[in-house]
């Protein structure tokens, strides 16, 4: 095998070296089947188990009662924007939403689509999304309150989530999804798009309290109910079965290496410390999002102008540093802290940092 780099993508991002050789090593023969894991059939007991495993491992990880249904869904985390107002909208209330960038803009966009009374209780907004207002004042009224936890190209993080009132919280957890510990109950639904920290591109995880279930118009069409996937354990049709694999082996690299949420959160708070201690302590460097409202998964970052920047980002690729090129809509350099990026793999960013500093600087 030729060497891997340091991967810091924003999506599809890096995923844990096991995970990837176990892969390896089942592509032509799953369990034992005779089959790849790309062949089977999806109503076969092999894949039952691949699929039942990677749902009690998420139960087990994220502290879930009988209480909540997990799905997986096609279309990823931008199906979901559409998904959740035409599921979860109820006659008479408003449906409310946080606006912190990209990804909370394209969320609002489709609920206003449908017609729905769509408030924005919060914005950031008027400073470009550098920051999450975290004065969020919800009456109690909504049908819902939906904020997305992680927003990858401003590179802003809710370190404390909203309050809700009483409305149950719906989320976009796509780039900080299992990433820390956090209490569900709040939440009547929460969603994340496979690719940026718990597998391939392909699907969307949802996790839904099963009194959200029961919100579903019966006039909609039959693939975009929650409850055509939660009554048939997301096989309605062919899932992605090769994506859902890849997830199962993810959450028990999660889980049985890492030793779940806790010492997970331990490990990307030393990999952000790391990276930000730089940031801080340069002149040449300029991280983007406020202090108290900074990603622990998507740092982003300018330097003194956008030729070094290109030269930045160059030089990086060439030291087998890849993905720091900013999101094309902002510019500026981005590096993807996710799970599956190692400690090592910082260290070895932010000494070629310091290197760049003292040759360009």
């Amino acid at each position: 095998m030729t060497k891997r780099i340091d991967n810091f993508n924003a999506g599809p991002s890096a995923l844990p070296l096991p995970v990837l050789e176990q892969a390896k090593e089942e592509l032509l023969d799953f369990n034992g089947t005779g089959m790849s894991i790309t062949e089977i059939s999806h109503r076969s007991t092999a894949f039952d188990e691949v699929i039942d495993t990677a749902i009690a491992r998420v139960k087990r990880l994220l502290n879930l009662d009988d209480n909540y249904s997990v799905l997986f869904i096609q279309g990823g985390a931008s199906m979901q924007f559409c998904m959740v107002p035409m599921n979860l909208n109820v006659a008479g209330k408003p449906v409310d939403y946080i606006n912190t960038g990209t990804w909370s803009t394209a969320a609002i966009k489709e609920a206003k689509i449908q017609g729905l009374d769509t408030r924005i209780l919060a914005s950031s907004e008027e400073r470009n999304f550098a920051y999450i207002p975290y004065d969020v004042k919800e009456d109690g009224n909504a049908a819902y309150l939906h904020f997305t936890s992680n927003n990858t190209i401003k590179g802003t993080q809710w370190a404390k989530f909203p309050e809700p009132n009483g409305v149950p919280l719906v989320c976009d957890m796509s780039s900080d999804f299992l990433s820390r510990t956090f209490d569900v109950k709040p939440f009547g639904l929460i969603y994340a798009g496979a690719q940026k920290n718990i597998g391939p591109a392909g699907a969307a995880m949802v996790i839904i309290r099963k009194d959200m279930l029961e919100r579903t118009p019966k006039n909609i069409p039959t693939f975009l109910k929650y409850t055509t996937f939660s009554e048939n354990n997301s096989m309605f049709n062919t899932p992605p079965c090769f994506v859902v694999y890849i997830i199962g082996l993810v959450l028990k690299w999660l889980e049985e290496t890492i030793g779940g949420l806790k010492n997970m959160e331990k490990l990307n708070n030393e990999k952000a410390e790391t990276l930000y201690s730089l940031l801080d302590s340069s002149s040449f460097y300029r991280g983007t999002a406020d202090k108290d409202s900074r990603s622990k998964m998507n740092v982003t970052f300018r330097l003194p102008n956008e030729d070094l920047e290109k030269r930045f980002v160059s030089a990086a690729t060439k030291a087998g540093l890849e993905g720091l090129k900013g999101h094309r809509s902002v510019g500026g350099c981005r590096a993807s802290l996710y799970n599956a990026t190692t400690i090592e793999a910082v260290k070895s960013l932010v000494q070629f940092m310091k290197d760049f500093e003292k040759k360009e600087g």
